[in-house]
């Protein structure tokens, strides 16, 4: 256990496991149907394969990921409202919406990332932004922020349309992010759910229609597109002994079994490791102990390639000293698990033990105290 000197923050970095590998080349990969393929590592966004994955191609219905991440994230999940009348009269797959229905954005999701809705997406659309050409603007300022750099969404269903597109590399960071979403890692999962809509409000069970859900073991969603420009697009991702890989292919005729193929490598190249961490007894001010142990408790773990083992590096952030009184549990500090320049996690470090105040001094020498401690601020 690490004694930290008072009035000094900690933060040391270190280089864990050892490296061999890199992604594949597409030459060297799978012989898939798709046009533009991926896969990678959900904890590091790292690519493991690729097959054209910047290349800028339409995505048909891959596109409510981020109608539906955008609708979650928009709050307001249970509450009723009635939907846009021109907004649910669309073509293609549809939840059933009609005019004059009541629903929740909650019910929406499911009818977007289950039967793949448009009416769902529109009406989505049109309840948070008050256009489809508004909530466009909504998409693209967060694919901005995820970093999907090739990409530019057009219609929150997916229907073609002039500019727009994505990569197949976007998507997969585009899935990443979703998924750290707990209500959309939920929805996409499931093989079918009841939700409330009508004019007056009744039970429906939407269907999902992504097989992959049955035909893969450890699948976890995520969501079948298809129109005559774009083909037949497909995200998928899978969890097997803690890790987590995503797949993404544009333009496949055969993607369920490109699919297969996708998460096999990522999980043949993506294993489970343990980020030790250290322990430390950080100095403590009027405690009847003078320092508390304090340490993650539990190690994180990873799904870690070797390639990217030789960057992860660890970190903390502790403070100098803390005051009296500290309870077990308590946060004292962070490990920062990293990836280059990428948090993959943050590790709260905790207190081990209690440490009591120590009794309160006498108010005379308290008095003096403050004013000798007063005297040296002032002269500073």
């Amino acid at each position: 256990m690490k004694k930290l000197p008072a009035f000094l923050s900690v933060l040391t970095a270190f280089t864990m496991l050892t490296a061999n590998a890199g992604a594949l080349p597409a030459d060297d990969g799978p012989v898939l149907s798709a046009e533009c393929a991926v896969v990678i590592n959900a904890d590091t966004n790292g690519i493991i394969y690729g097959k054209n994955e910047q290349k800028q191609h339409a995505m048909a219905s891959t596109t409510k990921i981020m109608t539906a991440l955008i609708t979650l994230e928009s709050g307001d999940l249970d509450r009723p409202f009635t939907v846009d009348s021109m907004a649910v009269r669309v073509e293609g797959t549809s939840m059933g919406l009609r005019e004059g229905d009541t629903v929740t954005r909650r019910a929406l999701c499911c009818g977007m990332l289950l039967p793949s809705g448009n009416d769902a997406a529109n009406a989505a659309a049109v309840n948070i932004a008050g256009s489809l050409s508004a909530f466009a603007e909504l998409m693209n300022r967060r694919a901005a922020q995820i970093g999907m750099t090739g990409t530019h969404f057009v219609t929150p269903s997916g229907l073609d349309a002039d500019g727009h597109y994505t990569t197949a590399y976007d998507m997969a960071l585009l899935t990443s992010e979703a998924l750290r979403n707990k209500d959309f890692r939920e929805i996409c999962g499931l093989k079918s759910a009841k939700v409330e809509f009508g004019s007056p409000a009744a039970a429906h069970t939407l269907r999902n229609s992504n097989k992959m859900l049955s035909m893969y073991d450890g699948c976890i969603g995520v969501k079948t597109g298809f129109t005559d420009n774009a083909g037949r697009c497909l995200v998928t991702a899978a969890e097997r002994n803690g890790c987590t890989v995503i797949a993404v292919t544009l333009h496949a005729p055969d993607d369920w079994n490109d699919h297969k193929e996708l998460l096999d490598l990522g999980f043949s190249r993506v294993k489970p490791f343990t980020v030790q961490t250290e322990a430390f007894a950080v100095e403590t001010a009027g405690g009847t102990s003078d320092t508390v142990p304090v340490s993650a408790g539990e190690n994180p773990v990873l799904g870690i390639t070797a390639d990217e083992a030789d960057r992860l590096t660890v970190s903390y952030n502790m403070p100098a000293f803390v005051y009296a009184e500290v309870c077990k549990g308590d946060t004292i500090g962070y490990a920062d698990v990293k990836l280059g320049d990428s948090l993959l996690k943050r590790v709260p470090l905790r207190a081990d033990e209690d440490v009591e105040r120590a009794e309160p001094v006498s108010g005379e020498f308290e008095r003096l105290i403050r004013k000798i401690t007063g005297a040296l601020i002032i002269g500073q």
